[in-house]
Parts: C-alpha cells; sequence; structure tokens
C-alpha cells in the first residue's frame, strides 16, 4: 500500500484527467494518457501527448537551425557597406609586408632592424602626407630596459634590455593634455610569421593612424599609436611603454589588439577594470559588434593559459582598457602556418572599421578628460549574433536577475497554493522531481568520463582534434542517450502510475527551477555573467505563462511544441554561441595544453555539460511522448558506430591539410649541458636533441617516422638540478613532464653564455651577497636554486623582493634588443643553519640557459636531418640551446 502511494502522489493541478490524442497520425490518442488507475474515470478534456517521432523532430530541427544561425552569424564578417573611411586594401599589403620577412623575434634583424624600418616608413609617409592638416604627429623610438613580476605560467620574474617600441603621438596642432593609447605587438614566437598574433593589428593600426590624421575635424584629445616588439617575451615592450615613457603619464584609456587565433572576428573579451563608459564607447561606436562579459570573467579566472598586454596596462599603469582578439581557428596560432593569406579581407576590414570607429568616439568624448569620475561599476555586455550589443550597468543587471529570479518563486508559490497540492504536496513532488534531474546529470556526467577514459586508455586521445563532430557523435550520442534513459526509467518504474502531462508540468518546472538558483548564486558572487541564466529563466517562463491556457486545455499540441521551442530560441540561440566560443578556444588549446593534462576528459566534460544545460527545457519532452525506445535505439546506433570507429583509429588526430592544417606541436631543442660542481670544474657534460611533445599524445605517432624517438631516450627529472637540469625557455615544467632526451654531438653556437661571478661576499646582516655578469645571445633563462635551509632573501630583480617560489626554484626570463650591454645582476641568500648532508654541495645551485632563435646559430645538421623526417601533419619548432650549472 505504501508503494502504490509513492507512485501515486502527484495528482492533477485542476480536476480534468488527461487523454492523448491521434490527429492525423501525428500524436497518440490514449485513453488513460499514460495514466494506469482506474479506467471507468472519464476525462473531462482530451490533452495530447506528442509522438516519439515528432518530438525527436521538433527538438532537432529547433537545435540545427540555431546551430545554423550561430555559424551565419560568425560568417558575416561584414554588416552593410563599408564607409569608405578605413581602407582594408591598403592594411592588407601592410599585412604582407610586414609578415614577409619571416619570423620576427625579439633581437634578431627582422624585428629590430626591417619591421621597425618599414613601420617608421610608413609614419613618416602618414606625417608627410597630413602636415598641412590640422593634426600633429610626433615619432618615438624607446628601447627601455626593466624587470618585472608577473604571476602567469606559475609565477617568474622578467628582466628585458633595449628591447624596442615605436611610440607614434597624434594630436590637435595646439596639443593635447589626455591620450588614448591603441597598441599591438610585431614581434613573432619563433618559427611563425605572426600574421595574426600580431602582423595584422598593427597593420590595422596603420591604416587607422592614417585615416585619423586626414580628419579635417581637429580631435579632442590625443591617440599614442603603439607598435611594440616584445610582446612574445611575456609582455615586455608594454611594460617598459606605460613605467618608463614620459607619454604614458598622461594615457587616460587604452585599447589592446590581440590574437588568440586566425582571423574571423575580434571579439572584445576584457574590459575595465570597471569603468564603464569604455564598454557604452564600444555599444555606441562599434560598427561591427562582437562582444561578452562571459569571456571576460573565464579569461580572467585563470582557466585560459594565456596573457595580454591588457594585463600589463591595468596592473603596472592603472590604466582602464579594452582588449580585442581574434580567436576563430586557433589550431594554427603559433605556428607556420599563421600567414597572411589566411586572414580574409573582411577580417581586417571589420577589426579596422570597429577600431577606428571606437577610438574616433573616445578621442572626441569628455569622459576621456577625467575618467576616473566614471570609473566605479561594471557593466553587462554581450552581443545577439554580432547585430547588436547589449549593455547595462552591472548594478542593474543585479535588479534584473532579482525581479525574474521573484518573478520564478512566485509563480512555483502560487503552482503550491493550488488546490489539490495541499499539505506541502507539490513542494515534495518538485524537490523529489529536481533530485531525479540532478541524479540524472551525475549518472550522465559520470558515464562519459568513464567513457573518456576508456578511448584514453585505447590510446585513441584527441581523436577529435581533426573531427570535431566525431566528438559530438560519440559524447554528444552517450549523454543524451543516458540522460533519455534515466528518466524513461524514471517515468516507467517511478512514476508508473502518473500521468505524462502532469510530469511534463512538473519537469518544467525543474528546470526553471534549477536555472534559477544558478542565476541567485551567481547573482550573490557578484559575476555580470548571471545575465545567461537571467535570460534561460525570464523567457521560458513567459513562454510557459503564454502557453498556460493553451497547454491546459489541449496539453503537448504541435502548436503549444512549435510555439514553445520559439519562446527558448532567444536564449538558446546566444547560449549555443557561447558554448560555440568555449569549444572554439578550448578545443586547440588542448593541443598545446602538455602531457599532463587528459584532453579526452576535458572535452568530454564540456559536452557533456553543454547537453545537460541544452537538454534542460526538453527534459518535460521526455515525459510528454508516450515512449522513447526509438530514440535510444537512434541514439545507441551512433554511439556504437562512433565507438568502434573511434576504437579502431579511423580518425587521426592532426592534419598537414593546407586548406585546414591540424598540426602537433614538437618542441626540439639541440642543447648542449654543462654542470659544474663546488669547485667550479665540470662533473658532467653531454648534448642531445631534447624533445617536448605539447599535447597528451607524446610521441606515439611521431614514433613510426623516427623510431629511434621513443621511450628508450624518455627523460627523468633529476631534483638535485634547476630545472630538473633542462633548458627550459619558460616555467612550463609542470605541464610537460614527458619529454625525450636523444643523444647528439656538441653544439657550438658562434655567441657562446659567457657566465662569471664577479664578487661573493658576506654581508653584515648574515646574508652571502653574490654578483654575476652575463653575455649571450636574446633569449636566456635564468634558475636559482637555493639548497634545503637556504633562502634568498633579495636580489637586484622587479622590487628587490624575490617571488614567486616555483617548489623551492626560482625562474628569471631574459631577453635583449640590439647592442645590448652584459647583463649584471645580484642577489642575497640567507645560509641554512643546518646543511642537509644528503643535498647537494654548497648552499644553492645557479643554472643559465641559453636558446638561439634566429639566424645561423638556430640551425644544426643533426637538427636539419630529423625535421625532415617529421610527419607533413607535425610542426616542429626547433632551435640550439644550452644549459650551464654551478653549485656556490
Amino acid at each position: 500500500m505504501e508503494s502504490d502511494t509513492t507512485v501515486r502522489r502527484i495528482k492533477p493541478f485542476g480536476t480534468q484527467n488527461y487523454v492523448a490524442e491521434d490527429n492525423d497520425g501525428s500524436r497518440d490518442r490514449c485513453g488513460n494518457n499514460g495514466y494506469s488507475g482506474d479506467p471507468k474515470r472519464k476525462p473531462e478534456v482530451s490533452l495530447y501527448l506528442l509522438r516519439e517521432g515528432l518530438a525527436a523532430s521538433l527538438v532537432s530541427v529547433f537545435i540545427l537551425v540555431l546551430w545554423g544561425l550561430v555559424h551565419l552569424s560568425l560568417q558575416q564578417l561584414v554588416i552593410g557597406k563599408p564607409t569608405g573611411e578605413f581602407n582594408a586594401v591598403r592594411a592588407r599589403r601592410h599585412l604582407e609586408q610586414i609578415t614577409s620577412v619571416g619570423p620576427r623575434p625579439v633581437g634578431s634583424q627582422e624585428n629590430e632592424v626591417l619591421t621597425v624600418g618599414y613601420l617608421l616608413e610608413q609614419i613618416e609617409n602618414i606625417r608627410v602626407e597630413t602636415a598641412a592638416g590640422s593634426h600633429q604627429l610626433t615619432v618615438d623610438v624607446q628601447r627601455p630596459t626593466g624587470s618585472f613580476s608577473i604571476d602567469f605560467l606559475g609565477g617568474f620574474t622578467s628582466f628585458y634590455d633595449r628591447v624596442t617600441n615605436i611610440a607614434v603621438r597624434l594630436e590637435p596642432k595646439g596639443g593635447a593634455q589626455h591620450l588614448m593609447l591603441a597598441n599591438c605587438h610585431f614581434d613573432t614566437v619563433a618559427n611563425s610569421p605572426g600574421a595574426s598574433d600580431d602582423a595584422v593589428s598593427c597593420a590595422v593600426m596603420l591604416e587607422v593612424l592614417h585615416s585619423l590624421a586626414n580628419q579635417s575635424t581637429p580631435l579632442h584629445h590625443g591617440v599614442i599609436f603603439l607598435f611594440n616588439g616584445a610582446e612574445e617575451n611575456i609582455l615586455q615592450a608594454s611594460h617598459g611603454f606605460i613605467t618608463q615613457h614620459p607619454w604614458a603619464k598622461q594615457v587616460r584609456a587604452f585599447i589592446n589588439l590581440e590574437a588568440a587565433g586566425v582571423g574571423g572576428k575580434e571579439v572584445v573579451f576584457q574590459t575595465g577594470p570597471e569603468n564603464p563608459w569604455l564598454v557604452q564607447a564600444y555599444v555606441n561606436a562599434a560598427k561591427h559588434p562582437f562582444a561578452s562579459v562571459v569571456g571576460q570573467e573565464v579569461f580572467q579566472s585563470g582557466i585560459i593559459p594565456s596573457d595580454t598586454d591588457f594585463r600589463i596596462y591595468r596592473d603596472f599603469g592603472n590604466i582602464p582598457g579594452i582588449d580585442l582578439a581574434f580567436i576563430e581557428n586557433g589550431f594554427i596560432y603559433h605556428t607556420k602556418y599563421d600567414t597572411a593569406d589566411r586572414i580574409l579581407t573582411d577580417s581586417i576590414q571589420r577589426a579596422g572599421d570597429n577600431i577606428l570607429a571606437v577610438l574616433k568616439y573616445l578621442v572626441m568624448s569628455e569622459k576621456l578628460a577625467d575618467s576616473s569620475e566614471y570609473r566605479h561599476g561594471n557593466m553587462v555586455f554581450f552581443d545577439l549574433l554580432g547585430v547588436v550589443v547589449v549593455a547595462y550597468p552591472a548594478r542593474v543587471g543585479t535588479i534584473l536577475n532579482y525581479m525574474v529570479a521573484t518573478a520564478t518563486f512566485l509563480y512555483l508559490a502560487k503552482k503550491a497554493s493550488l488546490p489539490g497540492n495541499g499539505g506541502g504536496r507539490y513542494v515534495r513532488d518538485l524537490a523529489c522531481a529536481t533530485g531525479v534531474a540532478v541524479l540524472s546529470w551525475f549518472i550522465t556526467l559520470l558515464s562519459v568520463l568513464i567513457l573518456a577514459l576508456l578511448v584514453t586508455l585505447l590510446g585513441r586521445s584527441m581523436f577529435w582534434y581533426n573531427h570535431f563532430y566525431a566528438s559530438i557523435c560519440l559524447y554528444g550520442a552517450a549523454s543524451t542517450g543516458k540522460m533519455i534513459l534515466v528518466h524513461t526509467l524514471a517515468k516507467n518504474l517511478y512514476y508508473g502510475g502518473v500521468r505524462l502531462v502532469e510530469l511534463g508540468d512538473l519537469y518544467f518546472d525543474v528546470s526553471l527551477l534549477l536555472w534559477c538558483c544558478s542565476l541567485v548564486w551567481l547573482t550573490q558572487r557578484g559575476l555580470c555573467s548571471a545575465y545567461v541564466p537571467m535570460l534561460m529563466v525570464a523567457f521560458p517562463l513567459a513562454t510557459r505563462l503564454l502557453l498556460a491556457k493553451e497547454f491546459k486545455h489541449r496539453g503537448a499540441s504541435v502548436k503549444y511544441s512549435v510555439l514553445y521551442l520559439l519562446g527558448l530560441a532567444l536564449p538558446y540561440v546566444h547560449f549555443m554561441f557561447l558554448i560555440w566560443v568555449v569549444f572554439e578556444i578550448f578545443t586547440p588549446i588542448m593541443g598545446r595544453s602538455g602531457t599532463e593534462i587528459p584532453p579526452e576528459v576535458v572535452l568530454a566534460s564540456l559536452v557533456t555539460l553543454a547537453t545537460i544545460f541544452l537538454s534542460s527545457f526538453f527534459l518535460h519532452f521526455i515525459y510528454l511522448v508516450r515512449s522513447t525506445k526509438w530514440i535510444l535505439a537512434g541514439l545507441g546506433s551512433v554511439f556504437i558506430v562512433m565507438f568502434l570507429l573511434v576504437s579502431c583509429s579511423v580518425f587521426f588526430p592532426y592534419s598537414g591539410s593546407p586548406d585546414s592544417p591540424r598540426p602537433k606541436r614538437v618542441f626540439l631543442q639541440h642543447t648542449t649541458r654543462t654542470f659544474h660542481n663546488l669547485q667550479g670544474q665540470v662533473e658532467n657534460r653531454d648534448s642531445g636533441l631534447w624533445i617536448n611533445s605539447f599535447d597528451y599524445t607524446g610521441i606515439q605517432h611521431i614514433t613510426p617516422y623516427v623510431p629511434e624517438i621513443n621511450d628508450s631516450v624518455r627523460t627523468s627529472c633529476r631534483e638535485d638540478r634547476p630545472f630538473c637540469g633542462y633548458p627550459w625557455f619558460l616555467p612550463v615544467k609542470f605541464l610537460s613532464k614527458k619529454n625525450w632526451y636523444l643523444p647528439a654531438p656538441e653544439v657550438s653556437p658562434s655567441s657562446p653564455v659567457d657566465f662569471t661571478l664577479l664578487s661573493k661576499e658576506e654581508t653584515s646582516w648574515g646574508t652571502i651577497k653574490m654578483t654575476f655578469n652575463v653575455k649571450g645571445p636574446s633569449h636566456m633563462s635564468l634558475y636559482l636554486m637555493p639548497h634545503r635551509g637556504a633562502s634568498l632573501s633579495t636580489w637586484s630583480f622587479g622590487d628587490g623582493t624575490p617571488q614567486f617560489d616555483l617548489s623551492g626554484e626560482y625562474f628569471v626570463f631574459y631577453s635583449h634588443g640590439l647592442d645590448a650591454p652584459t647583463w649584471t645582476f645580484w642577489f642575497e641568500i640567507q645560509p641554512p643553519r643546518d646543511p642537509d648532508p644528503s643535498g647537494p654541495e654548497g648552499i644553492i645551485s645557479v643554472a643559465i640557459s641559453s636558446h638561439y632563435f634566429f639566424g645561423e646559430d638556430q640551425r644544426t645538421p643533426q637538427l636539419e636531418e630529423i625535421l625532415r623526417r617529421f610527419p607533413t601533419w607535425a610542426f616542429p619548432s626547433s632551435w640550439v640551446s644550452t644549459y650551464d650549472m654551478y653549485r656556490y
């Protein structure tokens, strides 16, 4: 008797019983509407249940149409006809000229001479052309030297010497007291022509400068166009400008142009801090808006392993700004495929139109003169398919969010107070159904993660890297099928005697409640991204209220179902755009996130979460159909076929196709390592090709092409040596713990490192001060590892306080431009009170690695020979390096 009561505890909210009707074969007529109670009871109203095929078709078409709209909006780069103010053809010529010299690492002739010379020539042409106009143009080539610490990649300290900045000041002929800053960088990583990152931005800035300088109406304020030549060296040139250049004190706000992909649309993904007037300026001025506060909050959370000059201007200059970046096709970001021909002219046109319009708006704005007056507050902002940007103050968003949440709770409270729901029956039913929904999420996520681990164990990891929709077919089918199965079992076993329309109504309320809870939680945490659940609550609630009469009298009719889906269209199309952004960013990142993060787990989790979120307001359709067996059979078939194809290695992760490359990233260094003991004598010396794979598959796909690169030459970390005894260019050993060392002849660069201990003295306060001289190539890394019990107390870098201790080690990144003097630095170390007899000799190990990214020293015959054997789908970035360690 107790179990029978449990099965039937959901009661109708009115007096009617429910009947399903067949209407031209599109619906089932079922006299008990899924109710197995007394068949003699007569229904008062006939209600519909959807046929399984119709329900699946409606939802599928809805999803596909919205996904198509998202992709259509992404392909529509330019809206309307260009005004002619910005000449994209001329900007493209700049882009092609800048990239024609090839990769432009800091310190190379290509970066410091050829590119600088071209930029200065074009700037001078603009100055001469506009000399008779209403503006004056001043050029300053800055070569700063400085140091700072940054908590990026685990944290390290950066030192730069004579890197290059080209600062161009455009202002009315009477001068300007307040300045805007527009920033791009023209340097690149080694072995990449850097068309999108970031030559295209510099080309756009040249053309924007040309347009503004030719304007007949004088600007109210001035603009600094900063072409910085050392961003890839972890933001060094921007630090040199904002902390040392005399013009920096007049800068009130900035726009930074960056790239995390190649081409497409440039998206506003960071603004502020605070200063909502900047977002409003973009909203009012941008010709082709593309912006999202969700991207800002995700990026600033640190989930994405990247950073831009925005951070330097914000943290060291205390200046607010707007950060824009190209994000599409990140698969070829920082590779040889980042070429000018992959960037559409329309991409250049839209970026130029937007930057020119926003800059003009800001330099004519009175708010720029006293931006601190408008500093406080944040903005909620997002675009709808790139057509229009919605923006409003965060405080308004908070009020709006709580109003929507209140309306939702009032809606649920009214239902709880209806006749027949006394004694808290509806509340108990809602709580129970919510538990079923959450349980279905947990079971689905757990099942898909087990599947991802199985794929990983089979050695098929990253099969989706070159076949993205294969992951949707495998993990999407698995997660959708598992969720439908759980609810089908709940419907048939747990709710066996309950009318289906009642269950459909109940599970709509469950989805509403869960989204409302997330809305309240995000709002209480002060996140502007709370607008997303606000949309996912407000539109379904309004739709449900408008269709209440239709549902009450006819149930899940086709009319109701179509109108219901139309009511979900706006929040769902925006949510699907956000899902596209997530996959567009994170899928390529898995190809450069190191060997320790299992990409199957990450992508399977993302696909499952997307499925859970998207399915939320479709849950009640599961209860409004008579059966789901054919849907489950179809999803199961797709899953089984895809799993077999994945297991049989049908989907290869990488591609060398010129049209759509998906390269595997491999770093190769031909290095010579030298280890000195406490007496300064060489205790060990070796040479080899040090190989790092920057994705989870390691070298399993490389070994068949280069058999000698195999696990027999895999390295292990020597904990008694700084950074394991290998020449890490950046402090990323925690990301890539699997690497290989193939013996090879010694390297002999033409400018070897000269590392000298100038002095070692004991201070009156008990520390030991050591001073060093270093002369070497443009890129070097210094590693300091105090031995157990010893500690660094001060040094010559940054503010003098050693920062960012990485498991007992310190990393100092060094670079220089042309004609840099000898690098001199010092540190003080507190000796240990009780030296560790089991540890290395002395009180500190110091190591210096040098990196030869360009010129004759970058290549060796051994490197060239092994590079020729790599498959076409691999991108092996290679250079020569050395590693020298000393004990003191």
